[in-house]
């Protein structure tokens, strides 16, 4: 009898032992750095609050498990002996088994903590961010703007893990590309998009994004800065628009399917705080607003194609959409701050290219100008002052005193007509214009339309060089300072300073000061 119930005992427990999962394969397999699993794609922190901030990882098993617990915590102290908040939550595959923990009290205003997650038995790189200020005597930004794998390495996202005491980097879109392999990019150094083809489905989104943050220099500086983004057209596809893109053809399948497989990934793998609007604002004390525009899929109707559209100057072509233009002009007339800074997709001043076959580019705010007249009305008629628009999207530096129509009114020498200035980010390494044409070449063609008539109003341009700018605000003063790297074809620290330009407080008038 004593046999006959041992061996009914081993077989009940046999029977209860753990399920096994079947393998997770992934296709960025390769890429993984063993010695962080199973955090592969390190930590990030974003969309900071003066109590709050949002904290993310992704968590990759070894096989297709239902469900894992992840711990977290954040700390006054790299040692984490001072804890200040922490919690557990689970994930699993419907969130492609990424994490994102939006806390919104319980920290201090203008304070560095440090975070990390454990899970697997494992415990993740150790994060640092830091939360918005109630008071700030100064402030210090990095922007950027355009990051494309295929094109090189990411040197410049490596300097600004560097940086110290950043409030944030603020990421103006094109935080990955969709093309495949050779599209859009240099080939010849081995960095070849995965999967192999342009993205459209959900798997092909989340596999360019882990692709991407699993580069040590993509992760470097979201562990040691809170990021800022905002969504171009590339993290759906090329020139997208609220109902298509010029990059999406009708045997890719459902341009809203693509669409909302597109915005769902990129929740899923940015620090960014869920909501009903992409769009949003941040205050940082007295000192800044930053107002985080969406430009690509709130309200924007199709752009035209050329100049003599009939179409282009209706009113109801829109850039913004009415809600968005609506709740834009509501966060100008409210704001309290010294600092109004707006972040800006595409080039809002008027821009003449000065290409032969080029001029106007129809896809940023000159493509819409009935809806870019009535943003420059209402800032000039509400008297809005200290207004900074940041923009990305061209792969080339720019600084204007901003005017929509530089032949009416406006006086180069004094400023006066410009109501407001216009800071422009390289790409962090897509290409720009002497990728297509001899250096010398672009050297002779940025003073073509650098301070002449063809552009009374843009003070400094650079068409050559990739990096990322520097803006720091404080009290009297406003500067933006451009920094770009060596080379993209490989890892390389070299970093230099080109120029700085910067306004005074309750004027529009840069001035070069090195």
């Amino acid at each position: 009898m004593r046999i006959i119930t041992l061996l009914f005992v081993v077989s009940l427990f046999s029977c209860q032992q753990e399920p096994t999962y079947p393998p997770l394969e992934e296709n960025t397999s390769h890429l993984q750095d063993q010695s962080l699993a199973p955090f592969y794609h390190g930590v990030a922190s974003g969309d900071p609050l003066t109590t709050g901030i949002v904290l993310w990882t992704r968590v990759t098993p070894s096989t297709q498990l239902p469900e894992i617990e992840v711990e977290w915590e954040v700390a006054a102290d790299k040692a984490f002996n001072k804890v200040a908040l922490s919690g557990k939550v689970t994930t699993d595959a419907s969130k492609d088994y990424t994490v994102k923990i939006d806390i919104s009290t319980g920290l201090e205003p203008g304070t560095p903590y440090y975070y990390r997650f454990k899970a697997l038995d494992g415990v993740s790189m150790t994060g640092k961010t830091k939360t918005a200020p109630q008071l700030a005597q100064s402030l210090r930004f990095a922007v950027v703007s355009c990051s494309n794998y295929e094109f090189g390495y990411f040197n410049a996202y490596a300097r600004i893990a560097e940086e110290k005491d950043l409030s944030a980097v603020i990421h103006l879109g094109d935080y990955i590309y969709e093309y495949g392999p050779g599209r859009y990019g240099d080939t010849t150094i081995g960095r070849l998009n995965i999967p192999p083809h342009e993205i459209i489905s959900i798997q092909d989104y989340r596999d360019r994004y882990a692709q991407y943050r699993l580069d040590p220099d993509l992760r470097a500086v979201h562990a040691n800065h809170p990021f800022i983004n905002i969504w171009d057209d590339h993290e759906i596809t090329n020139n997208s628009y609220k109902d298509g893109a010029e990059n999406h053809q009708d045997d890719e399948g459902d341009y809203k399917t693509r669409k909302a497989v597109a915005k769902q990934v990129y929740y899923e793998w940015l620090p960014i705080r869920d909501g009903a609007a992409h769009y949003r604002a941040f205050s940082f004390g007295e000192l800044a607003d930053l107002i985080m525009l969406d430009e690509r899929l709130a309200g924007r109707t199709k752009q035209v194609d050329s100049l003599t559209d009939a179409t282009l100057q209706n009113e109801e072509r829109s850039m913004l959409g009415q809600e968005q233009l609506a709740w834009f002009q509501q966060q100008l007339s409210t704001s309290k701050a010294r600092w109004k800074l707006i972040g800006n997709q595409v080039i809002f001043s008027y821009l003449d290219w000065g290409f032969p076959t080029f001029s106007i580019n129809l896809d940023a705010w000159d493509g819409y100008p009935a809806e870019q007249q009535r943003v420059a009305d209402f800032i000039k008629s509400n008297a809005i002052k200290n207004l900074i628009f940041l923009t990305g999207d061209t792969h080339s530096s720019w600084a204007f005193e901003v005017t929509n129509n530089p032949k009416e009114g406006y006086i180069p020498a004094t400023g006066e007509g410009a109501f407001a200035v216009e800071f422009g980010v390289t790409s962090i390494n897509s290409s720009n214009s002497n990728e297509r044409a001899p250096t010398d070449s672009v050297l002779v063609h940025e003073k073509k339309i650098v301070n002449t008539s063809i552009n009374p109003h843009l003070k400094y341009a650079n068409m050559r060089d990739h990096g990322y700018m520097l803006l720091e605000l404080d009290g009297e003063k406003a500067r933006a300072t451009y920094k770009y790297v060596e080379t993209l074809r490989k890892r390389d620290d070299r970093i230099r300073t080109e120029t700085s330009l910067q306004v005074k407080s309750g004027e529009v008038k840069l001035e070069v000061v090195n």
